[in-house]
Parts: C-alpha cells; sequence; structure tokens
C-alpha cells in the first residue's frame, strides 16, 4: 500500500515497524463545542484509513485523543483555554462541558459509521505522563523559562522547518512579543504554562503549578499507547504548520529519532470559497444536516468522492447527489438479495479493481466507479454475487449498504439526559439515573448500556 506522506511530499510504500501490524495516532476533538461537517471529513478520513488497512489483511490498532484542556483560542499557544472559556460562559465546571460535548461527538461519529478507536485517551488523564516527557526535552536541552512558562527552543532542532515547509527567517515575532517577549525564536512554544492563576484546570508540576500546553498532550498519548515508532498520524491540513509541526519537534527532542514514519493529512471542507470553520462562523453540525433532511451517511458518500488531500465542496447540491447516490447503492444491496447465483464469479476482475485503487493513496473516487460498475452489472445479469462483493466493498466504506435508510437521531437535549444519567451511574446514584431514563423515555427515545458504553435509539 502507498500513502502520500506530507514530509517527503511523495507517495511512500507502507512499510510498518511491526510487520502486518499498523498502528495509527488520529488527532481528536477538543470538546467544548459540538463538532461539525468539517470536522468530521478528518474523522471520516481516519476511519476510512483504518478500514483499508483491515481489509488489505493488516492488523491495526487506532488511538485518538480527547483534547479537554490546553488547546488555547488561537493556532498556536496564545490566548485563553478554549474548554476553560465555554465552562466559564456557561456556568458549568470543566469536566460537565468536556464530558457533555464528548458523548455529543460520538453519537454524531456513530450515526457516520465511524469505529470507535481502541484507545480512546483523554488529555486530563494523562497530566503525569506529559510531565515526564516534558521533563526528557527539558533534560535534553531544548527548553528555557520565560513568564509565560516552560518553552521550548525550536532553534535547538535543524529540521523544524520540513513538515510545514516553514520560512522561519520571515517569521514576525510581533504577534507573540506583548505576551512573552522573551522568547527567543517567533516559532516558540509552550510546553507548560504557569502565568494563568485563574485557569480552573491546574496541576503541579517542577515548573510551578500550571496546566500542558496542546502540543505536548498529542506527543505523550502516542508515544504511551503506540511506542516511540509508530506507523501513522492523521489529522487536517490545519494542524500542519503548528499543531504537527510541534508535536514533531517535541518527539524528537525527547526521543532523539522520527517516531511517526507517515504523516498524512486531509484537505478542507469547503463552504464556497471558504474552508468550514467555527472561526469562519459558517459551520454546520450532523443535526442540522438531518434537520435539512441529510441522512448523515450521504454525507460520509460526500467525502467519498474526492480524494482525501483534495478539497471537497460542501453544498446543498452536493449532499442531494450523495442521497441519492447512496439511495442507489443501497436498494442493489437489498435487492440482490433475492437474486440467483449463476455462472462464473464475473466480480473477480472488480474486486481486484477496487482492492488497487484503494492500495493507491486510498483512492476511494475510484473505488467508488468500481463499485458502481459493480452496480450496473449486477442489475444487467441480475446475479446475487453483486450484494455478495458491495457488502465487502462496503466494509472499506462504511456506509451501511444492507441497512435501510436510517432516520435522524437523538437532538442535543436527549444526549444531555443521557450524559447526565451515565454521570448519576458513576456517583452510584441509581435514583437519579432512573429519573433521568425515564424522562428520556418520555422524549421518545430509549437509552441502552453496552459494553462500549451508553448509546440512545428511538422508541418503537
Amino acid at each position: 500500500m502507498k500513502l502520500y506522506s506530507t514530509l517527503s511530499r511523495q507517495k511512500e510504500e507502507l512499510t510498518p515497524v511491526e510487520p502486518g501490524r499498523v498502528k495509527i495516532y488520529t488527532c481528536g476533538p477538543t470538546v467544548y463545542w459540538f463538532a461539525h461537517v468539517g470536522n468530521f471529513r478528518a474523522y471520516v478520513f481516519a476511519d476510512t484509513l483504518r478500514r483499508v488497512l483491515e481489509y488489505l489483511g493488516y492488523e491495526v490498532r487506532q488511538v485518538m485523543n480527547i483534547t479537554d484542556v490546553g488547546h488555547l483560542t488561537t493556532d498556536d499557544d496564545l490566548g485563553e483555554d478554549k474548554l476553560d472559556r465555554q465552562a466559564r460562559q456557561a456556568g458549568r465546571t470543566p469536566e460537565e462541558i468536556a464530558r457533555f460535548y464528548e458523548a455529543a461527538f460520538w453519537q454524531d461519529a456513530g450515526k457516520l459509521n465511524i469505529l470507535r478507536p481502541h484507545v480512546v485517551c483523554r488529555a486530563t488523564e494523562h497530566i503525569a505522563e506529559m510531565i515526564e516527557l516534558i521533563q526528557r526535552i527539558e533534560r535534553n536541552g531544548f527548553t528555557y523559562r520565560t513568564s509565560v512558562g516552560l518553552i521550548f527552543d525550536t532553534g535547538r532542532y535543524a529540521d523544524y522547518w520540513r513538515l510545514g515547509r516553514l520560512n522561519l527567517d520571515a517569521q514576525q515575532a510581533g504577534a507573540r512579543v506583548q505576551v512573552d517577549p522573551e522568547r527567543r525564536n517567533p516559532s516558540d512554544f509552550a510546553l507548560w504554562i504557569t502565568n494563568q492563576p485563574k485557569h480552573l484546570m491546574q496541576w503541579d508540576s517542577p515548573w510551578g503549578r500550571g496546566f500542558p500546553g496542546w502540543h505536548v498532550e498529542c506527543s505523550a498519548m502516542s508515544i504511551k499507547y503506540l511506542g516511540e515508532r509508530f506507523d501513522i498520524h492523521t489529522g487536517g491540513i490545519d494542524h500542519i504548520p503548528i499543531h504537527h509541526t510541534n508535536e514533531r519537534a517535541q518527539n524528537f527532542a525527547a526521543t532523539g529519532h522520527e517516531v511517526v514514519s507517515l504523516w498524512c493529512h486531509n484537505a478542507f471542507l469547503q463552504l464556497g470559497e471558504a474552508r468550514m470553520g467555527k472561526s469562519e462562523g459558517n459551520i454546520v453540525t450532523i443535526s442540522e444536516l438531518e434537520q435539512q433532511g441529510f441522512e448523515p451517511l450521504a454525507f460520509r458518500y460526500l467525502c467519498h468522492t474526492a480524494l482525501y488531500r483534495m478539497p471537497l465542496s460542501f453544498t446543498p447540491e452536493a449532499m442531494a447527489a450523495a442521497k441519492n447516490g447512496l439511495r442507489g447503492l443501497r436498494e442493489l444491496g437489498l435487492n440482490a438479495l433475492a437474486w440467483p447465483t449463476e455462472g462464473e464469479d464475473w466480480t473477480r476482475t472488480l474486486r481486484q479493481e477496487f482492492r488497487d485503487a484503494i492500495a493507491d493513496d486510498l483512492n476511494i473516487p475510484q473505488a467508488l466507479a468500481v463499485v458502481w460498475n459493480l452496480v450496473r452489472e449486477g442489475n444487467r445479469r441480475k446475479d446475487k454475487r453483486a450484494s455478495e462483493a458491495l457488502l465487502e466493498f462496503d466494509r472499506v466504506l462504511g456506509l451501511g449498504l444492507g441497512q435501510p435508510e436510517t432516520a435522524g437521531e437523538a437532538p442535543a437535549e436527549v444526549v444531555e439526559l443521557a450524559v447526565l444519567r451515565e454521570e448519576a451511574r458513576k456517583r452510584r446514584d441509581w435514583a437519579g439515573a432512573d429519573r433521568l431514563r425515564k424522562e428520556i423515555a418520555e422524549r421518545g427515545y430509549l437509552v441502552e448500556d453496552t459494553r462500549d458504553g451508553w448509546r440512545l435509539k428511538r422508541k418503537p
């Protein structure tokens, strides 16, 4: 299999650190607000990558983080903590805010048929690992202190520029001077922040009471769960110039070598000429998509119509086309179940074409073209093999092609009740949990407890 490496700017052969086993780290959500469909393009990409690897016979271990502290309101490490600010504005604790939006994220991810990663790790539950990693970086001579806290000295890492192709000589320090005039280089960033005494989440550390920088979280947790050498790190292209560049620098400073073999990034979801994003004020959530009459899996289909590293246009017309495409595939999958199986296996060539497409840098649009060739030939032959091949391909596509169209799921207020019920169960407040279950039922939903956590479904 070949994948496009952001570091080398070319396709590279995937050569796992451990033969037959691929380890992936996926940058997860910052849980201070609802994820929007632009965010979910990155998670559909990561999920599709995992599905492709498993389809090709690899054993996969995927880790995703939940950022619930340290992600500040600018793209670098300045400003307020996003979650801290949201908690103050809502009059709730940071943990309440984080758990609510984390639960909402998984609800939406489920609607998109995104497989839950093998490990989901919250930043606030790995402070000790972050402190330990920062100490390794400090011992190796890559840090200094300022009034902000402990700072990473990017000048000590000669290859800092490479992932983002940064022109460090052209960078200006003006954006940081008012906050921290003591920084040696404009690109230097905080590992541990100690100058925000009113921050709601703080921990003791060798550098004073404070909280970790956003970038160090992913380095610490990826190394903890995947080791000091792993195969693939995914994320959106907005992570390249700062967040992932800083991760790579930290990894090298702590270990003395490259930790990630392949950095793989998806392009933006475009709404008109601009990218979709909270800062642009043009977001569409999964719930809003459902309110517009679109099944979430139609958005997943839309994601498959463009190569992951190319911009994708999000318009009502594109969603309508995706909705129709999904319906057409689903109808074949259900109709062909009643057809007989006759003659030689005519799907063998199409299966190989599908395999070749997905192994070539996740060329899902080409794979989707193979799927439609299967549909046309299946309808002509009226052969049950069409359904069998389609359902096999859906192991990669994740479109639920063997199932009927699904209605929209629980609204945000019902999800919030389910989150509160789960917190009550953790406190062993069984009466409170039962009351919340009944309130959820009154709103037309059932809450079920499973091995992987709770889930909601509409009452029959």
